[in-house]
This record gives C-alpha cells, structure tokens and sequence, in this order.
C-alpha cells in the first residue's frame, strides 16, 4: 500500500499514538480510492423518484422541494467558472438551519448524506462540509483542488474542545486555500482566518497532516466508520 508507505515515513518516529492513529485513517484512505467510482457518479446526479418519495414521507413536502433545488443548482451550474460555482454551493448549504446531532439525529455523531442533510432541513459542520464538497465534485472541480478539513475554532457549537469542520479549495497545489464554512458564511482565504487551527484534511485520493498541528491524534477508527456508512448510505441513494 504506497499510500499507507508515504503517509508513515512523513509523520515523526517518536510521537507513536499518532503512527498508530494514522494506521486508521490509512484504513479508510485505501478504501475511499474504491469510491472513486461513486465521485464520479456524482458528476451526474439524478435521485430516483423513490428516494425523493421516501424523503417527502418523512419529511414533508419540502424535503421534495430541497432535493429537487439541489438537482437544478447541480445542472445550471456546470458551465459557470469556479468562483461561481464556490460561491454557490457555499451560500445553497449554510441555508439549512444547523442542529447538533444529539437533537437531530438522536446519536451523538452522524455525517449525513447531502440527500439526508437537504431532506431533513439539519445539520452541523462536517454535513455542511460534506455536501459542499461532493457538489462541488458533481460541478467538475477537480477532486485535488477540494479538502475536508478539520480544525479547531473557538467559535465551534462545542466550546469543550473546539472541534470544527470546514471544506477548503486549493485553486493551484501551493496556493493558500480558501475556506468554505457555516460559522463565517464569506468565503476567505484561511490566511484571514486566524480564528482556525487546522489539525488534518483529506479527500477521496489522500490525507494531509498539518504542520502546525500539536500533539493531538489524528483520526480515529469511529471517525473512519462514520465516513464508511456514510459513501454507503450515498451509493444506495445515487443508484
């Protein structure tokens, strides 16, 4: 596994809870790359009637009326140049009223679909994040230019330990990336953001350790199963 190789020999030999914390997160690195395919199925995204019914059953009538907007952002946005297409998919997400996930899903950590987060009008960061970035994927924006990033931020819903998820676009490999989130709804370069930490990001072709992280772990197997559930919960949606 190269992937796991590379990732190993680039984190520091004496912090070992962190080479073991990586171990896990390589687990769901090697199987993301088998989700490629589902990426690439989200360039064309078409809910079947049954889902969109099973929404509205649920839901109401205007989960119906969300997931058909998203369908129509999704097509009458491919052709717009990518400042657009940021600010579009940014500002069509943080609409969706935020709700820990003890009060909306009943458990206390759950990544949601874009479909389910839509659908039932809730959400938190990473589903902010999550939905952002797979539409955006959907428009055309190269996979490598697109991070899921964790952070920590004094203005996160959970003061305790200031856990927060944010999406960030690199428009070129070396380029400071710009922050796409729900608490400053502006899109900012992350040098403006000084209220954000970053601890690591990812996306479906690899994982980034930031190098002004502290001693903290990174990743954990529960992190790697929500974000398992999840793509499968999308598949089944998508098909």
């Amino acid at each position: 596994m190269p992937l796991a190789s590379n990732l190993l020999q680039n984190l520091p030999a004496e912090r070992p809870d962190n080479r073991r914390s990586l171990l896990l997160v390589v687990v769901f690195l090697a199987w993301a790359v088998a989700l490629q395919a589902l990426v690439a199925a989200t360039a064309g995204i078409e809910l079947s009637e049954e889902v969109i019914a099973s929404a509205e059953r649920k839901y109401g009538p205007e989960a119906r009326t969300r997931l058909q907007a998203w369908i129509k952002l999704i097509a009458s946005s491919r052709k717009k140049p990518e400042d657009d297409k940021l600010k579009i998919v940014n500002d069509f997400f943080n609409q969706v009223p935020f709700a820990s996930d003890i009060d909306h899903w009943g458990i206390a950590d759950y990544w949601a679909t874009p479909v389910e987060l839509l659908a039932s009008n809730g959400g938190d960061c990473e589903d902010y994040a999550i939905g952002k970035y797979f539409t955006l994927l959907a428009l055309g924006i190269d996979i490598n230019k697109l991070r899921i990033t964790y952070v920590k931020a004094p203005q996160a819903p959970n003061p305790a330990d200031q856990s927060h998820m944010v999406l960030t676009y690199y428009a070129k490999p070396d380029s400071i990336p710009l922050v796409l989130d729900n608490l400053i709804p502006e899109i900012r370069p992350a040098s403006l953001r000084k209220d954000l930490t970053p601890v690591y990001s990812f996306n479906g072709d690899g994982l980034w350790l930031a190098k002004e992280r502290g001693s903290g772990r990174v990743g954990g197997s529960e992190k790697i199963s929500l974000w398992t559930q999840l793509n499968a919960r999308m598949g089944k949606e998508l098909q």
